[in-house]
């Protein structure tokens, strides 16, 4: 695809599901009326339920909706409430604070069902949920931090350069962006101009379109976010990981995760990659001009981590 593409020229690939596909049959008001009823179900009981072990917190685009899709399939991580509707996340501390936290436990597994599968298997039963726009939101990480003071985290961080590319196709395969390429990058400026300050004066209630989905750039400094995240949260509690070594041995990726989470090790089957996309490669000159605008902050982000991360 072109920079200059335009929504209809790209969608996203779907892994398939028999469960999704049967979804899709059913008509939207009944689809509603279930929607209802289990988060009605689920409010009436969020005082039985338990609080999320883990999340998973960032970035856009660096494969964390295969990550999640991987930990579900776990036989110790219980799904979010109710299973039949496969979340993710119910974006709690990115856009819908302002529901509370029983709103929030109405999504999560009840301390009834961790008993049953210990005493059935043996194993703690984990909860958890994943929103890549946790670890970009100007609040979202003190709002954890305050409300989940034992919870551990996983961020997965892939090539900003690969990543800003693969984020702005999204957008146009979403109908978010009709913009080119160049053009979307010389309007974040004033996108984004004062977003994060009102979020922080309106919040909870303001949701920015822009600073969650056209924050292109910014997404990529990683050690913006990374500096706020130390701050909050002790080393041990926080994974980082190379997205690029995700893709290449997701199996190898996962056992880490796994260690972290203190799950058993699982093997999986198969690792499809969720979410996808098809697209054109990058042109060589848009690379070198990225890549000399991430350079000071992927070194920054490498000092941060102790460790290189081998992107450029």
């Amino acid at each position: 695809m072109s920079q200059g593409a335009t929504p209809k020229d790209v969608r996203q690939l779907e892994v398939p599901s028999t469960l999704r596909a049967l979804k899709k049959r059913v008509p939207k008001p009944v689809k509603d009326l279930a929607r209802h009823t289990t988060r009605a179900a689920g409010l009436a009981t969020a005082a039985r339920r338990t609080d999320p072990d883990f999340l998973v917190v960032g970035t856009k685009r660096g494969g964390t909706t295969s990550l999640w899709n991987y930990l579900v399939e776990h036989p110790d991580v219980l799904p979010m409430f109710p299973a039949s509707q496969e979340i993710k996340s119910p974006h709690y501390f990115d856009i819908h604070y302002d529901r509370g936290r029983r709103w929030y436990r109405s999504h999560f597994p009840t301390e009834a069902e961790r008993d049953r599968h210990e005493r059935r298997t043996g194993n703690r039963a984990l909860a958890g949920e994943a929103s890549p726009y946790y670890m970009f939101h100007p609040l979202a990480p003190q709002r954890i931090a305050a409300d989940l003071p034992s919870v551990r985290l996983v961020v997965s961080l892939r090539n900003p350069v690969d990543r800003i590319w693969s984020h702005y196709h999204e957008r146009v395969a979403g109908q978010t962006e009709t913009l080119s390429f160049d053009d979307a990058l010389e309007a974040e400026t004033g996108r984004l101009m004062g977003e994060a300050e009102r979020i922080v004066a309106d919040s909870p209630s303001y949701y920015s379109h822009h600073h969650d989905l056209s924050s292109y750039l910014a997404r990529g400094r990683y050690d913006e976010q990374l500096a706020v995240l130390l701050d909050l949260f002790p080393p041990e509690r926080l994974l980082v990981l190379r997205a690029e070594d995700f893709y290449a041995d997701p199996a190898a990726e996962l056992a880490k995760v796994c260690d972290h989470l203190g799950l058993r090790l699982h093997g999986a089957e198969a690792f499809p990659q969720y979410n996808k996309l098809p697209r054109s490669s990058l042109p060589e000159d848009t690379r070198a001009r990225l890549e000399e605008y991430y350079r000071p902050h992927v070194r920054a982000t490498e000092e941060l981590l102790g460790r290189s991360l081998d992107w450029f």
